[in-house]
Order: C-alpha cells, then structure tokens, then sequence
C-alpha cells in the first residue's frame, strides 16, 4: 500500500460521529444539521432540463477535454465574471471541464508536485482536508499557515519563512474562505503573485464560493482577475477552481472547472487522461446551461442573505458573532471548548455544528479553529431561525 496512506487523518464528520456517540438528542426536538456545507436550495428547474434532455449522450465516451461549446461557456463566463477583456482567457488552452473542485483540487497536486525535491505544500489553516490529503498523497510536506482572529482571519503570508517558500511548489488558498467566509484583498493576491515568481511555485486558488457574497455591488476578486490587472495576462503560476454546487446549488451534479496557466493545464490535461475523468456529457449540457445563466445566482445569494440577517438577529445579543463578506458559514467563537459546545448543543438541542478544531491542524503552538465552530446556513430559512433561537437558549444556559 502506498505508505502515504497512514499520515491521513480522519476526515471531520468521522470526529464529528464519534463525537456524539452514545448521545440521545431530545425527541420532541427536530435535528437540524448544520455542520455539513452541502447546498439545500433546489437545483433550477433549467439545469434539471439540461441533463434530461441529453440524456442521449450516455451513449458516448466524454473526452477528458469536454465539449468545446463548454469550455468556451467557461472561458466566456470567467471573463465576464472577472473583468478579464473577452477572449482573455483561451478555452483551448486555458480551461478543463472537472467532475467538482474536490477532485480536481486532489488531483492536480499530483500532477504539479515533484516528491524528489522535498517539496512543501502550503495551505490555510483551518482549511479544506483536501488539501492535506492532496499534499500528503503526492509526497510533499504540508505547511500549515494560521489565519486568526488578529489578522482578520486571513493568511498572513509575510510570516512564511523563507525557507519554507524556497521548498514550496505549490499553494492553496481559499477565497472566500472556508470556514471563515472571509475575502482575500487584490493586494493579497499581488503580494502572493510576486512570491510565486521570486520562488516558481503555483497558486492554486479555490474559489467555489465567489458567488455566494453579501453585497451585490463588491463580488469577490479572483485570482485571473488580479494576475490580470498586474499584466500576467498569461496567468504564469496561477490556476483556479470554480464549481457549479454552491453557485447553482447542484452538488450532485459534480461539475466544476481549472482555469489558467495553459502550461500547468498542458501537464494537467496530460495526467488526467491517464487518471480517468472526464465529465459525462449530459453534465456537460447541463453545465453550459448553468454557467449561462445569472438570475438563478443572484435568487440564490438573496436566499442566503435573508438566512444571515434572521440567524444574526436572534444571536447577536447573546454571542460575538459576525456576518462574513461571503459563503454560506458562520464561524463563531464558542465560550467553552468547540467539542464539547458542539457535543452539548446535540445533547440538549438537536443541533449538530462542526467543531473548528476538526478543521485544523496543531501549528505554531495553537490550533486555530479552536473554541470556534462552523456553521453552515443550508437548512431553510425557517429551519435556521428554529436553529439560532435554539443556539440561544443554549447559550443563555452557559452563563
């Protein structure tokens, strides 16, 4: 077995069972799950229509490539959605259709990483386990780099030393953020920009929720659209990830893409023709679709901000808590340990959140999701104001 294997961890809703082992929740208290970040909204109707009337295409093998109507949606799309000048970003050589961010962000570390040379994969923490798994898996050594209340919950890459960066082949950076809902700045990416050329690493920048944001006049940067202004119109070191399951709320669907440097996608491309994943091609018809359209996004975000108002409302006078910039995630401040809130709110209110030392790693003398807990607002609306006015009389209850 390759031997990579042992240093994975369990993934955070393995803790999270164990966790609340032997537990009865009150009967007479409906569950609310709130600790896993999969989209409850439904998946438009059109999407729906897409996939059901190309269903004709399961008689055919998909290319590894994807249908060149596709790629040129995404491309299309990418520069509408991030000021690039159209044609910015090439569909031949720029862009590949993935089967979601999971799988793509996994697989191009193995791609990208080369183990014999002491490679350092360097990632957010708390972050996305994929991450750790990817790095682990290619033979590189993951460093962790803490995103903390004191810097606005942000990576702060000035405190990387250098001889980590000198060792780094590649980065993950989340933005936004999960858990923290946070937003990486322009000058955030200019900074990392220049740091990849001075050492010759890539960016690999996952950006599955840039489409889920509270003002409607402040989208989220991106990574093309800073490297852009910068004049690396080429986007040399960059590659982004974006994903149709929060943007259009089909997660099943398992449709994403990798957008970027054509000659990191030129190796990409090569490794998953061997890897074996291309995109169906009924989800193909129905990705167009999705990528094709904007009102459905922007009922979307409206969904998620009336979740947001009603949940703050009802906490705000009992605990810290703050409406991120975008996601769909709470990241709250716990009183008492975040296991322990976590077990005790399940006991006592049949609420399960994801505690956010699940999310983290011990680094620099601290774990940095702890006495925090992830809250993700997917449930309806009115199963999240039962959920805060629960969390509040648990609250009021430590005191």
């Amino acid at each position: 077995m390759n031997p990579h294997l042992s240093q994975l961890h369990p993934y955070p809703f393995e803790k999270l069972a164990t966790l609340k082992q032997g537990i009865t929740p009150p009967a007479g208290k409906p569950h609310i799950a709130l600790s896993i970040g999969e989209p409850k909204h439904a998946t438009p109707h059109f999407i729906q229509e897409a996939l059901l009337q190309h269903l004709h295409g399961l008689t055919q093998y998909p290319t590894t490539k994807g249908l060149p109507e596709l790629r040129q949606t995404i491309a299309d799309w990418t520069c509408r959605r991030f000021g690039i000048p159209a044609g910015g970003v090439d569909a031949e050589t720029q862009v590949l259709p993935v089967n979601g961010t999971r799988e793509a962000l996994f697989s191009l570390a193995q791609a990208v990483i080369d183990p014999a040379e002491k490679p350092v994969v360097i990632m957010p923490n708390p972050f996305y386990q994929i991450y750790e798994g990817a790095a682990l898996l290619a033979g590189a050594e993951p460093y962790y780099l803490n995103t903390v209340e004191a810097d606005g919950y942000l990576p702060d890459f000035d405190s990387v030393p250098e001889a980590i960066w000198q060792r780094c082949q590649l980065i993950f950076i989340c933005s936004p953020g999960n858990p923290t809902g946070t937003v990486l700045s322009p000058a955030d990416h200019q900074k990392l920009l220049a740091l990849a050329e001075k050492y010759d690493f890539v960016i690999a920048s996952d950006e599955c929720y840039t489409e889920l944001y509270d003002d409607e006049a402040n989208p989220p940067q991106g990574l093309l659209q800073s490297a852009y202004q910068a004049g690396n119109t080429d986007f040399k070191r960059c590659v982004i990830f974006q994903s149709l399951s929060k943007r259009s709320n089909a997660p099943g669907l398992r449709s994403g893409f990798v957008a970027g440097d054509a000659e990191v996608l030129k190796q990409y491309f090569k490794y998953r023709t061997y890897h074996g994943c291309p995109m169906p091609v009924p989800t193909q018809h129905a990705s167009i679709a999705a990528w094709n359209d904007e009102e459905h996004v922007k009922h979307n975000r409206q969904l998620y901000r009336d979740k947001f108002s009603a949940f703050i409302e009802i906490l705000q006078d009992v605990c810290d808590i703050s409406r991120p910039p975008a996601s769909f995630y709470i990241w709250l401040k716990t009183p008492i340990s975040d296991t322990e809130f976590a077990q005790k709110l399940f006991a006592q209110q049949n609420i399960m959140v994801l505690p956010g030392s699940y999310l983290s790693r011990d680094s620099g003398g601290i774990n940095p999701g702890a006495d925090h807990v992830r809250i993700a607002l997917v449930a309806p609306i009115e199963e999240c104001v039962e959920a805060a006015q629960r969390i509040k009389t648990f609250i009021n209850s430590l005191s």
